[in-house]
């Protein structure tokens, strides 16, 4: 079975509760839309709790967030072969895997395009306070590039996997009170607009908004887990 869920900021209590409970394994896989939070600190506290998720019976696809660490800067990660791309993995922990931005994956027979990242609206809180901030945090023109080109050479993409959304579904009503929206730098929720006009998807699923809300054939996830597809 495929699994998918929202945000989880280090805290997969509630992941490893319904893994229990539905007694899946590791050939099952739950879908993270970004901030899970693995690779945050890339020390030993990230290294023991991926132990910890180690134990969990399942496989995690973990797309990227704007509290994730690119995987890439992980050391000793590899790239391997998964649902009929390319994906980041670290030997030690072998059912965490990292999902790369633009690549087009098989789940259930249905051709899934991942376009992680978002801004942080906690930018220069995180900094004045010697919290991690992530200069790549957001897509750069490179992997827009590589979202688009996959897009062009696969016409028939049927689910949409990102962090944040299109800016035309921005929930406004999730807005942090006392943040100045005028200086929130939007640019990837308009880069997923100009996604949104021309992917045909069937289900576009997203997270980092922190509710659970659903617009026509977008899903905003936050603690729901839901079977895919």
């Amino acid at each position: 079975m495929i699994y998918i869920t929202g945000d989880k900021h280090r805290d997969f209590s509630s992941v490893k509760s319904f893994c229990k409970k539905q007694n899946t394994t590791t050939d099952d896989v739950m879908i993270v839309l970004g901030d899970a939070g693995i690779n945050y600190f890339n020390d030993d506290r990230d290294k023991e709790y991926k132990s910890y998720l180690a134990e969990i019976p399942i496989t995690f696809f973990c797309i990227h967030g704007n509290h994730d660490m690119r995987p890439w800067h992980v050391p000793g990660i590899k790239l391997i072969d998964y649902h009929g791309a390319k994906a980041y993995a670290e030997p030690d922990y072998p059912n965490i895997i990292y999902g790369i931005d633009g690549l087009v994956y098989d789940f259930n027979g249905k051709q899934c395009i991942v376009a992680g990242g978002a801004y942080s609206v906690d930018k220069y809180y995180r900094l004045a306070n010697n919290m991690r901030w992530f200069y790549d945090e957001q897509p750069n023109d490179a992997i827009k590039t590589l979202i688009r080109e996959s897009i062009a050479s696969h016409p028939n993409i049927d689910v949409v996997l990102s962090h944040t959304c299109p800016f035309k579904y921005i929930p406004t009503e999730m807005f942090i009170s006392g943040i100045d929206q005028s200086q929130v730098d939007n640019s990837t929720e308009h880069f997923l607009d100009e996604i949104e006009e021309i992917v045909p998807y069937k289900k576009w699923y997203c997270g980092h908004w922190h509710t659970e809300k659903v617009v026509q054939n977008l899903r905003f996830m936050f603690n729901d887990i839901i079977e895919f597809g």
